[in-house]
């Protein structure tokens, strides 16, 4: 009898696939013919099946210190990085070119940034975008637009819940929930989420975790950091999984090397490590959580905290002490307590200005409560509870 998991995976119909730096390039910074040509034919195999692909793909900063005959070391700078990102772009949709032409497969480039993702408009268009190359039969190459954009590039000095994606993992995950799809596959040179953490001297990947239904912190305690020649080590790769399993899909890492990996996991077949959802967040409430650009900061007092974390309450001015950075109305703010803790996120129904007024002039329900006012009180609501995402900060 088939297990859930195995049956999610087999009726998968739209897929996001990520190869990492480590399956795209080798150590000589040449793209790798050996790793990459089973994954086309699997994934040429799978659009003939009617399922619908979109990869992105890592690589082309390797690909372009490559040609450039640079050292390692030199990508330590952002401008040489990005300048190898340029020269690497077209070498890495070239080879894909030559690969997938063998198979009948037709190709479109996509470069996104940060903004793409954080403005409304955009995030809608290129949801259009992907919608109409994936009925086209196209399959969408994506990547960071690392020429214009030092999001992901600047990963020497990333600060937690200042970027929007800061590799490809995290983009991948991104968009596999914008565009709805069931399934993400993290293929890397390990064989998946390790009991020790991920090591090459675990032959036969005995000490694989097979299956994840709930990322914990001793869960994460099991990640390492970034990969020699990638940004994105195990911890991202858990942070992307979780992004999969908010959007009700399934998350699988294995292991890229292997040219039956990808085949495997399509088949349902015991591979890597598979992270399966038990819930679903609605698609406005993942691009507050993860995809919106945070543009303040709303600091509430204990009563405002309670509320919003017990209930379902919205947020008033009654339960904010103060107000950080620049922001207008409709934009996203983080949520934070007495401590500095963010705690949730949300869509402002003010401008910084118009929101310190509210808190200054006691135009709110008393009491620091975060509920709605007391009637014939009038209680200005700064954020409604339907743009609030709680964050789970275990």
């Amino acid at each position: 009898m088939e297990s859930e998991q195995q049956k999610r995976l087999r009726a998968s119909r739209r897929a996001v696939i990520k190869l990492g730096t480590g399956i795209v390039t080798g150590g000589d910074g040449q793209f790798n013919d050996a790793h990459l040509e089973p994954v086309a034919r699997t994934i040429a195999r799978l659009k003939k099946d009617g399922r619908q692909i979109v990869l992105v793909s890592s690589g082309a900063v390797g690909l372009g210190r490559g040609r450039l005959g640079l050292h390692r070391d030199r990508l330590n700078d952002m401008v040489m990085r990005q300048a190898c990102a340029a020269v690497g772009q077209s070498l890495l949709m070239h080879e894909y070119e030559k690969l997938f032409q063998t198979h009948g497969v037709q190709l479109a480039q996509v470069l996104l940034t940060e903004g793409d993702f954080v403005d409304r408009t955009r995030y809608s268009n290129l949801r259009e975008t992907m919608e109409a190359l994936l009925k086209l039969g196209v399959l969408p190459v994506v990547n960071e637009n690392d020429t214009v954009s030092t999001a992901e590039l600047d990963y020497l000095n990333i600060r937690a819940g200042e970027r929007i994606f800061s590799d490809n993992d995290r983009l991948a995950a991104l968009v596999m929930s914008h565009i709805e799809a069931d399934l993400l596959v993290l293929l890397t040179d390990v064989d998946g989420l390790m009991q020790l953490g991920p090591s090459r001297s675990n032959e036969g990947g005995a000490n694989v975790i097979p299956l994840v239904e709930e990322i914990t912190p001793e869960l994460k305690s099991l990640a390492l950091g970034p990969s020699e020649g990638g940004r994105g080590g195990m911890l991202t790769k858990l942070e992307a999984a979780e992004i999969a399993m908010q959007a009700g899909g399934v998350a699988v890492i294995a292991n890229g090397t292997r040219a039956d990996a990808l085949g495997q996991i399509f088949d349902g077949e015991p591979t890597g490590t598979v992270f399966l959802s038990k819930t679903r967040m609605a698609g406005k409430r993942r691009w507050i959580a993860y995809a919106a650009g945070v543009r303040g900061r709303v600091i509430v007092n204990a009563g405002a905290r309670d509320a919003l974390t017990g209930g379902k309450a919205s947020l008033l001015a009654s339960g904010v002490t103060s107000v950080e950075g620049e922001f207008d109305a409709a934009e996203v703010v983080s949520i934070v307590d007495a401590e500095g803790l963010e705690f949730a996120r949300g869509i402002s129904d003010y401008s910084r200005g118009d929101a310190q007024g509210f808190i200054g002039n006691g135009s709110h329900a008393p009491g620091g409560s975060a509920a709605a006012g007391a009637p014939g009180k009038r209680a200005t609501v700064l954020v409604k509870r339907d743009n609030i995402v709680l964050l789970d900060r275990k």
